[in-house]
């Protein structure tokens, strides 16, 4: 006795019924059959055409190379080589009577084969990469890789320089320098500062490279701190390598370059005292002239009133910036609070203000304070690429 198909679930239909699907039920069978049975001869038609392309023997793999022949990818780096949107173009620049610059780009072959990663960033880094330096805007030298402007123009200036909003409101770059000389100082300022603030680095400090990726990671941009000569040397002696108006022109570069190489990604460079060298044209212009070449900005620190470096940066369309005020010649919190308030007033008389610090903590802990409120008077603060004297910015 069978099943009642018709009857509820647990009932017998009567005997002598046909067993007989209702019409729903019957065009749902044949579709599943059709189904069935197209998928089987898909499968079929795919595992031949499998066997066509595939080839009869499988290639053996090559041994790998042995350890000593394995050379392990830097830290940081993808594998490819990182160029520029214009790598790949001739570039000419002509310069106009009326004293416009017009670029002209024409196609050209890449050098190198294989596969390269291109930078699309034009102005700022990709944070990603913030701590990771631009190959194409870094050559060797017997000092280290050194700072240059890349093939397409490119300048360091503006390829680690950090990104800012573009309003013309009230803004104001605060320059905390002495990175590197204290570790637990250097790693507190790193820490706590909010990354608007830009970070200056002491060429005679330790451990730069990594400190560096620190605060690039963290959002910050970041100067070079070089040794100048200042009025009461050899007694005040700003340390090894100083730049002094006694050395001959090469010499002076010589010294810039070994500091340029301590570290990479940097926008800039930045006097160490040097009252008597800013203040010495023929001392200042050839190394004025290198740090324009290779794409960086000059920051005085304001503290000689004699300093050249303003005149001399134009006269050379060297990008430049001058610090407005010293904020930490008195090292008390209240202090540095009024000296903050000072470049507010600045900054709101003449569109904008810089100034400059030292990484004590008093210094850290007021920079941080005043910062959190800034925002809430209507300033923006920048790093200090954003308010260099640039020729080349519109």
């Amino acid at each position: 006795m069978g099943t009642d198909l018709h009857a509820p679930l647990g009932q017998n239909r009567g005997p002598g019924r046909q067993r007989r699907l209702p019409p729903f039920g019957r065009i749902l069978g044949g579709l599943c059959l059709i189904a069935i049975a197209g998928f089987s001869l898909y499968s079929a038609l795919l595992r031949d055409d499998l066997k066509k392309t595939q080839p009869i023997e499988t290639a053996k793999k090559e041994d790998p190379a042995p350890p000593s022949e394995t050379k392990p990818a830097a830290a940081g780096h993808t594998g490819l080589t990182q160029v520029d949107p214009q790598s790949g173009a001739n570039t000419t620049r002509v310069v106009t009577d009326d004293g416009s610059v017009v670029t002209m780009f024409s196609p050209n072959n890449r050098d190198g084969n294989g596969p390269v990663l291109i930078n699309a960033n034009q102005v700022g880094q990709d944070p990603r990469m913030a701590a990771t330096p631009n190959d194409s805007l870094l050559e060797d030298s017997p000092f280290g890789k050194l700072p240059i402007t890349g093939p397409s123009g490119l300048r360091p200036m503006d390829q680690y320089a950090r990104p800012w909003s573009g309003a013309r409101g009230i803004r104001v770059a605060i320059v905390v320098s002495g990175l590197g000389l204290s570790q637990t100082g250097t790693q507190r300022a790193i820490e706590k500062l909010p990354e608007e603030i830009t970070l200056a680095f002491a060429v005679s400090g330790n451990s730069l490279q990594r400190w560096m990726q620190d605060a690039r990671r963290g959002g910050h941009e970041i100067l070079i701190q070089v040794p100048f000569e200042p009025f009461d040397y050899p007694s005040n002696n700003p340390g090894p390598d100083t730049l002094l108006t006694s050395l001959s022109s090469a010499r002076n570069v010589e010294n810039l370059h070994k500091a340029m190489g301590k570290i990479t990604n940097y926008t800039g460079v930045m006097n160490y005292l040097g009252g008597r060298f800013l203040a010495n044209a023929n001392a200042m212009e050839p190394v004025l002239r290198d740090i324009g070449k290779r794409g960086l900005l000059f920051l005085d620190d304001g503290s000689s009133a004699q300093s050249k470096s303003g005149t001399l940066a134009k006269t050379l369309e060297v990008p430049h910036a001058f610090a407005d005020v010293q904020l930490d010649g008195e090292l008390q919190q209240d202090a540095i609070l009024r000296k903050l308030d000072e470049l507010e007033r600045i900054a709101r008389r003449n569109g904008s203000a810089v100034g400059v610090a030292s990484a004590f903590d008093e210094s850290v802990d007021a920079i941080s304070k005043w910062s959190e409120e800034a925002a809430m008077r209507g300033i923006e603060i920048v790093a200090v690429s954003a308010l260099a004297d640039d020729p080349k910015r519109p």
